[in-house]
């Protein structure tokens, strides 16, 4: 469970925050005063912190200092008063990750809350690349022997050091983040800060004041200035993902940052000089897109100074059996399953579809899998049913009655078939608990995490969804791993984009 320390002297807020954040996977730690603060950092060492401006025995600003002394990838959230928010606004431009006005915004505080945690431990778990089949309790894992991750394990180990943008290309779900972590993690930024920003989940205003920041009344709802991503992480590295999605304006003044290591806020004149190594990713053809007008040559030149090629899943057929072991062994882990096997015919189904979710896809399939089995062994009923709809060449609704076609598929008769020979105790529930954890998933998978959009498609409250996901253990988040020589996980979201399975 990620851990959040929360320093300010008003214990009303101590219980607004709590209060705010009890139905989510953090845990809240408190203290009214530094030192208090540092005592528990040593011995809980959190996840984020959420830090008052003025606190009693010393400034923000030096509790601030101190903590970067302490953990430098620890990211800082700071509480401000009205009328305070130039000193913030000094705090992210020594690193800061974001800051919030008292009264605190609470709809608010929780996603700022969790894309700190994200963002700690995208600069902080170690990526490593290696050939073992055992999780790493401290890192994420590249997977793959094939001689296209070899190429890439090679690619990363050669571009790392140098101070050069890189451009990383790939599918969605074969690991695009995973890639850019590594190369700041192993590159001479590592000390620095590593912020990412997902350029195809914001309007162009809103992409163009994340990256630049923006002056006061520079737009509607610009109450304050604002400091820019570029700004805040000088010294370090910026992932830009799904870069091609790019609108011509935000473009041009990446452009002329990559040129000039200069840039304006939004609605501002003051020139600003900053130090960042850009690292992009895209599944985008951006040649095409280069010749048709919709992204700018010059731009592309600029990014693409090394790219990294990652291979999509269905070329990777010699790394799959190595891969399920990989995530067989974590998920055990994880769930606290001891699933030991995997039953010929399910293999063979693992081994021929095509998996256009990449291995995202592939570790939230196996995850679902490990649920419904009951046993030591997946067999092929336990496997998602559009997976056997794909390969008999069925759609996924399949047929009115349920019963399956061709011989090789399963259907939801098949299933109650099964468990009724097991002669259950509590089918009905067992069922019922099937079902909506399967709608769930799929249905959050469809909207790529967005929890408000998947409560619109199946007709409930948000808050009813929450409680769905939190009863039925549905994980919404970036799939990663890597190891120390040549492992292969997935990428995230929310800077990354985020995936739905259940844990």
């Amino acid at each position: 469970m990620a851990k959040l320390l929360l320093i300010d002297d008003d214990r009303s807020v101590h219980l607004l925050v709590k209060r705010a954040l009890e139905n989510t996977d953090l845990e809240v730690l408190t203290a009214t005063n530094s030192k208090d603060a540092f005592e528990m950092m040593r011995a809980s060492h959190p996840d984020a912190v959420l830090l008052d401006i003025v606190l009693p025995d010393c400034s923000g600003l030096e509790a601030y200092a101190q903590i970067r002394e302490f953990d430098q990838h620890l990211p800082v959230i700071f509480i401000t008063g009205s009328g305070t928010s130039d000193t913030a606004i000094e705090a992210m431009k020594l690193g800061a990750f974001d800051y919030v006005h008292k009264p605190i915004d609470l709809d608010k505080l929780e996603p700022l809350v969790e894309r700190a945690v994200a963002s700690r431990r995208m600069a902080s778990v170690p990526v490593g690349m290696r050939n073992i089949l055992e999780p790493d309790e401290k890192g994420d894992a590249f997977v793959g022997r094939c001689s296209a991750m070899q190429e890439v394990f090679k690619a990363i180990g050669r571009v790392a050091p140098q101070n050069i943008p890189v451009l990383v290309r790939g599918e969605s779900g074969t690991g695009k983040e995973l890639v850019a972590r590594a190369v700041f993690q192993h590159g001479s930024r590592s000390k620095g800060p590593f912020l990412a920003v997902n350029c195809a989940a914001l309007s162009e205003t809103l992409l163009e004041s994340e990256l630049f920041g923006h002056e006061k009344g520079s737009f509607t709802g610009a109450h304050e200035r604002r400091i820019g991503k570029f700004e805040q992480c000088s010294g370090g590295t910026i992932f830009l993902d799904e870069v091609g999605d790019m609108t011509p304006l935000v473009q041009s003044k990446v452009l002329r940052l990559l040129q000039e290591q200069k840039f304006e806020r939004v609605g501002g004149n003051e020139t600003i000089s900053t130090d960042v190594r850009i690292i992009s990713a895209t599944n985008r053809d951006l040649e095409k897109m280069c010749e048709e007008g919709e992204f700018r040559s010059d731009l592309f030149y600029r990014l693409n100074g090394f790219t990294i090629n990652i291979p999509p899943l269905r070329e990777r057929a010699d790394d799959r059996v190595m891969l399920f072991q990989h995530f067989l062994a974590r998920l055990n882990r994880e769930l606290n399953r001891e699933v030991e096997g995997i039953a010929p015919d399910a293999l063979q189904i693992f081994m021929e579809y095509e998996w256009p979710g990449n291995v995202r896809e592939l570790q939230s399939v196996l995850k679902q899998a490990m649920l419904q089995a009951s046993g030591s062994v997946l067999m092929a009923l336990h496997i998602p049913d559009y997976i056997h709809d794909s390969l008999n060449g069925k759609s996924r609704g399949g047929s009115a009655s349920g019963e399956q076609s061709g011989g090789k598929g399963w259907s939801i008769t098949k299933l109650i078939d099964e468990r009724l020979a097991a002669n259950p105790d509590n089918l009905y529930a067992d069922m019922l608990n099937w079902m909506e954890t399967n709608l769930l998933s799929r249905v959050l998978q469809k909207t790529d995490g967005n929890q408000s959009e998947a409560a619109r498609l199946l007709g409930i409250t948000r808050g009813s969804l929450r409680n769905k996901i939190r009863t039925h253990n549905i994980s919404i988040s970036q799939v990663v791993t890597l190891d120390e020589n040549d492992d292969m996980d997935a990428e995230s979201d929310e800077a990354t984009e985020p995936v739905a399975a259940a844990q």
